[in-house]
């Protein structure tokens, strides 16, 4: 059956390959748009005229002398700081972002659970995740969770956007959006090469080889960036010398990309063209089984011996074209875009046991050890005991997917000045669409003298089907400027039609289609009261749609959020403050692997909840300065703060393994109260050190009563990394860091079953070669 979307296809393509729409990038001097082409160095004087010239979708926030007088919160992060820390896990680089929470799972950051202003981190699935500007989660309407996550060390900026901005971003717009900018052919440089090498050596066999080149002559460019990263990794696992699996913990990465670009003037109109290649792997020997209380204590680095079979093997693949046409007063971008992943994750479910006095989940044994029957198969988990039947084998599931997301898009801004009043218009359409298929197979394996032995070849298929989307988004968004009032006024459309398809044989007629249509609307206006302080206010409606398989009475996430605040930036001291506060109509949240053991149900897994009324708020803070010591010796630093409060405001009684039965004023799971980063440094013509310090306060892992994690926190823990670096200019620049200085371990989760430490002390080594 052709859905109405597929039915105006054609004419979608036809309206954006004409370039109707383009960049959504405020005309106003204190914005710093990013410009990802190979002129980017020779048009900056043009850009101070034609701010609307650029062909980023998102604005990235710059101009560190000015104060930036756009409403809402935003951080950008760029090149120079990514290079401070050298860090190659987002959840630290995102350390010194206010009203960011995250839930930390492998320690290196390779599956990210991210979330903005208290919403549930779970993979990242509730946060719109971009790379320069393109929706880049797998499946980012019928499947969210971020099981790919682009590499974090290549990129050149990382921006975080919340609150209103939100609207031009979706689709999901509760808690805001995160763009990762990769790297620009080089500018102008006349047929001469400019790149980089970059080599680094570390604890636990960690080794990084980054390396690009690229060049511009005339009109034409290109680029070539390559990156591979690996380590043995920090845990050992019980008996694997003695398995036919591997030995270490570690992961094995890859990333190659290539640009092509083609820049044509004509009379007052520029058209730039560029093309993206990329593809990525990664092969990681990761579990979702953790440690008991007990075990952690004794050694956190531990893996049972039942972890032998962790697996993950994922591909991934990447094409973007991108048009841009610009003048002096608008601006046109198009982008036609494909993103192929496919995946593979072997790891232990649970037991064969299904009789009911038998049965016990992954996080039943582990909270409870030496209770009856617990006892036997922890013993069989940790290799002390063989399997003697088959209720004592394990369930291992591999769990293969293939998804692909496309679409074309294309966004507007189109510049007026009438005597003091400005306006920037801006609007933008995209056709999406994205589908995941399911291949989920399970294998028992037994244990037979510490070491994990297949017991039958035979497979079982236990989740066979599909979940498939075809999106319409369209916002609209106004910005007036009159003397020291900026007020901006949007709207967003998501008009979805999404279908589910059970493909296990007998079950074909298990099958729901469903068409969703919504509007956003957001509000926002800063008001400057001098050169260098502003004040700045914004609500706007937040929105989760639900994915395919749900059925209408699995309600979508609906909030209406506000945000209060104020910006200071005197040229050398930078402040901001800002309160919100999220009023959640319906709080959803769905079951998956990473959230809890009784998830690997078949029967349950990928099922959405609803939570009702939540009200989640807080305070976000950020200070900055650099003082200058003497005229050799400067002294950066700066302060983020985090506070976020959070409520059930209706009775629930959930089956649900992060709440559970719910009482009012029980709080969200994984928000932790207070959040704290300290980073300063010392500077000199040659040299730099950093330190960062990191304070994370307890979480709470479940919200209710009459679930296995109820009434357990995490411990407040606290982590210190530090860095530094020397330039010998032409002969290159070395660097090293560690990060947790103080080898800091405490247990960060206990999902998706058992405890989790977070990453022990590593050190590293670096040397970097410029030409």
């Amino acid at each position: 059956m052709k859905s109405s979307l597929s039915r105006h296809k054609l004419s979608l393509i036809t309206i954006a390959l004409s370039g109707i729409f383009s960049s959504p990038v405020l005309a106003n001097e204190d914005i710093q748009p990013s410009v990802p082409t190979q002129q980017a160095e020779a048009k900056k004087a043009k850009l101070q005229e034609n701010p609307t010239g650029v062909i980023e979708h998102i604005q990235i926030i710059g101009h560190e002398n000015k104060l930036r007088t756009e409403a809402g919160s935003a951080t950008l992060i760029d090149e120079m700081e990514l290079e401070t820390f050298e860090y190659d896990d987002i959840h630290r680089v995102l350390a010194n972002v206010p009203g960011v929470n995250i839930r930390q799972e492998d320690g290196y950051g390779l599956r990210p659970n991210i979330g903005f202003r208290g919403v549930t981190p779970e993979r990242s699935k509730k946060i719109t995740i971009m790379e320069d500007g393109v929706l880049i989660g797998p499946a980012p309407y019928s499947a969210p969770a971020a099981y790919y996550f682009p590499t974090v060390s290549r990129m050149t900026a990382v921006e975080v956007f919340k609150g209103p901005s939100a609207i031009k971003h979706g689709p999901n717009t509760v808690a805001g959006a995160l763009n990762m900018n990769t790297r620009s052919i080089p500018a102008d440089t006349n047929g001469q090469f400019e790149g980089q090498f970059d080599f680094a050596i570390g604890s636990d066999a960690y080794n990084k080889i980054h390396a690009y080149a690229g060049t511009s002559k005339n009109d034409i460019g290109f680029l070539v960036e390559a990156l591979h990263s690996q380590a043995d990794g920090f845990k050992t696992i019980d008996g694997a010398n003695n398995s036919q699996f591997s030995e270490d913990s570690g992961f094995d990465k890859n990333d190659i990309m290539t640009k092509l670009s083609y820049q044509l003037d004509n009379n007052d109109l520029t058209h730039y063209f560029e093309l993206k290649l990329a593809y990525a792997d990664e092969t990681s020997n990761e579990t979702y089984l953790g440690l008991t209380d007990q075990d952690f204590d004794a050694n956190p680095f531990r893996r049972y011996a039942a972890t032998q079979v962790g697996l993950m093997d994922w591909e991934h693949q990447q094409f973007q074209l991108t048009h841009n046409v610009s003048s002096s007063t608008f601006a046109v971008t198009t982008r036609l875009y494909r993103n192929e992943f496919e995946r593979a994750w072997r790891k232990v479910n649970g037991f064969s046991a299904t009789t009911q006095s038998t049965a016990r989940t992954l996080q039943d044994i582990l909270a409870d050890p030496t209770n009856g029957i617990n006892q036997t198969y922890y013993e069989i988990l940790t290799g002390q005991k063989d399997s003697e039947s088959r209720a004592e084998q394990f369930i291992v599931g591999t769990n293969d997917r293939e998804y692909y997301s496309q679409g074309i898009q294309s966004d507007a801004s189109y510049r007026l000045a009438h005597n003091s009043v400005e306006q920037v218009f801006e609007a933008g359409i995209r056709f999406h669409e994205d589908r995941i298929t399911r291949n989920h197979f399970e294998e028992n394996y037994a244990m037979q003298s510490g070491a994990m032995t297949l017991a039958s070849d035979a497979a079982t298929f236990t989740s066979q089907n599909y979940e498939h989307s075809e999106a319409i988004s369209v916002y609209l968004q106004d910005t007036i400027k009159w003397q020291a009032l900026e007020v901006t006024a949007g709207v967003r459309g998501e008009f979805v039609d999404s279908r589910y398809q059970n493909l296990k044989s007998g079950q074909e007629q298990d099958w729901l289609e469903k068409t969703t249509r919504v509007w956003l609307p957001s509000v926002s206006a800063f008001y400057q009261l001098s050169d260098s302080a502003g004040l700045f206010a914004g609500i706007h409606e937040g929105y989760v749609p639900t994915s395919p398989k749900q059925s209408p009475e699995v309600l979508p996430e609906k909030s209406t959020n506000y945000e209060l605040g104020g910006r200071y930036n005197n040229g050398t001291m930078k402040a901001e403050l800002v309160g919100f506060f999220n009023d959640f109509e319906n709080l959803k949240e769905s079951c998956s692997f990473s959230t809890s053991a009784s998830c690997a149900n078949s029967a349950r897994l990928d099922q959405e909840y609803n939570g009702g009324e939540v009200d989640v708020y807080g305070l976000e803070a950020s200070f900055s300065n650099t003082v200058n010591l003497t005229s050799s010796y400067d002294l950066p630093w700066s302060v983020t703060y985090t506070h976020t409060q959070s409520e059930f405001k209706e009775p629930l009684d959930s089956t649900f393994e992060l709440w559970g039965n719910i009482t009012p004023g029980d709080e969200v799971p994984y928000l932790p109260d207070h959040q704290v980063t300290l980073m300063f440094g010392l500077a000199a013509n040659n040299w730099q050190a950093n330190m960062l310090v990191k304070y994370v306060g307890e979480m709470h892992e479940a919200a209710g009563d009459d679930v296995s994690l109820s009434g357990i926190t995490t411990n407040a823990y606290t982590v210190v990394d530090l860095s530094a670096s020397y330039d010998f200019g032409e002969y290159g620049s070395i660097y090293a860091k560690v990060d947790n200085l103080f080898d800091n371990v405490e247990i960060v989760s206990r999902r998706p079953y058992g405890a989790r430490p977070s990453k022990p002390q590593q050190l590293y080594l670096g040397y970097k070669y410029r030409f």
